[in-house]
């Protein structure tokens, strides 16, 4: 079954990708900022008791928002130049499947028994990374490396599916495990929530109605479960249930309404017919949260409070950003966020080949010194100018990783 052709793809929004390099901006200084003592409470997560977000618990539902806002534009590019909806499913699939791989290389790389796999988990993850960058890696047209292009990609699958095989995790009670699949890490929850999400969207993306409703529809599952009035979301396994208990879904479906208002038909709006029901449905979800307060306000137990009052916070952001970058047109002050904004996947996985890397040839310096106070703040800060910058320089050399 297939779809007419859409006579003009959406163009490319530019304060969507200056919102996402921001975003992976904070998300890389944050988690750099993790390891260092005497801080205010209000730099870091909120500990699953507490009843309170800080700026770091709204950094992940950023992300999810801008997932949801790119969604509607980038399926309409592609059904633009491909109308077949079964290559469109199957492009959704994978890149879902994608992201639950390297979710699952990351969550499991410090769980690696090294005698048994012949290599440490840092190596196993780095390899495993790197040979999932060239699978994913896109490629030039044209040039001298084309003819060469299928044997990257595919030997890099291959090298991916090997270190899955061999992956063999310390032995528990004296049983000997392989992959943990309970938790996917950041990049898995993405990429079961776009899969969930876009089964909910795409058959109803004609009717814009239908993602109010969705989202509503979310909303409600979210304080039900939180409610613990339906407790199955909480019984079932990401596989099995990937709309969880609706709190990450309904991030993403926000931002799709988002992109509904500002976006209609993949053309933008005016500015000021995009203000004000942005700003209307941003209020509604600041009050929706303070009514639901009583249910809790964490991101760890993902309450509705902490989706709403996210969403909150993101849109009017969004909308500011929109004003400056397409409306205005001033863009050269985010020059330092471009690249991570356009090369997100790429961009998010620098710190943790860093990291495997530093650990695979026993470089302790960078993690044994200025772990506290300001000291601590300000490596951070030069830590996430030279990721931003080293993505930069792999944009520009062409590395740039798409699903």
């Amino acid at each position: 079954m297939t779809s007419a052709p859409i006579a003009r793809p959406p163009a490319r929004i530019v304060s969507i990708d200056i919102f996402r390099g921001l975003t992976m901006a904070v998300m890389i200084f944050v988690n750099a900022l993790d390891g260092v003592q005497g801080l205010p409470w209000w730099t870091f997560h909120a500990h699953a008791e507490e009843n309170v977000m800080t700026y770091v618990d709204m950094v992940f539902p950023f992300f999810l928002f801008i997932v949801g806002m790119s969604m509607p534009l980038a399926i309409e590019r592609r059904l633009a130049r491909d109308s077949s909806q079964f290559r469109l499913w199957s492009h959704i699939v994978v890149r879902a499947v994608s992201l639950i791989v390297l979710g699952l290389i990351l969550a499991n790389a410090g769980r690696a028994d090294a005698a048994r796999m012949g290599l440490s988990g840092a190596a196993w993850a780095l390899i495993a990374l790197i040979a999932a960058m060239f699978y994913l890696n896109v490629y030039p047209q044209t040039g001298r490396i084309t003819p060469f292009v299928p044997y990257l990609r595919y030997g890099g699958l291959a090298v991916v599916a090997a270190c899955l095989a061999i992956f063999r995790a310390r032995p528990v009670e004296g049983r000997p495990g392989w992959l943990d699949f309970s938790y996917p890490e950041i990049l898995g929850l993405i990429g079961f929530t776009y899969l969930a999400t876009a089964i909910l969207y795409v058959p109803a993306r004609r009717r814009a109605w239908m993602q109010y409703v969705w989202l509503a529809a979310l909303l409600t599952l979210c304080a039900l479960s939180t409610a613990r009035i339906i407790p199955f979301p909480g019984r079932l396994s990401w596989m099995v249930w990937p709309w969880s208990n609706g709190a990450l879904c309904a991030l993403v479906m926000a931002g799709i309404v988002t992109s509904v208002i500002f976006f209609p038909d993949g053309r933008p709006r005016e500015w000021p017919r995009a203000a004000l029901p942005a700003l209307g449905v941003a209020l509604l979800a600041f009050s929706l949260g303070v009514l639901l307060i009583p249910l809790g306000i964490s991101k760890i137990r993902a309450t509705p409070t902490w989706v709403l009052w996210s969403v909150a916070a993101a849109m009017p952001l969004f909308l500011l950003l929109y004003w400056i970058c397409d409306v205005r047109g001033s863009t050269r002050w985010a020059f330092w966020v471009r690249a991570a904004g356009a090369n997100t996947l790429t961009t998010y996985l620098l710190p943790d080949l860093w990291y495997f890397a530093t650990v695979w040839l026993g470089v302790t310096f960078y993690e044994a010194h200025f772990n506290a106070g300001w000291p601590g703040v300000i490596k951070t800060v030069v830590f996430t100018l030279v990721m931003l910058a080293a993505a930069s320089v792999l944009t520009r050399a062409r590395v740039r990783l798409q699903l």
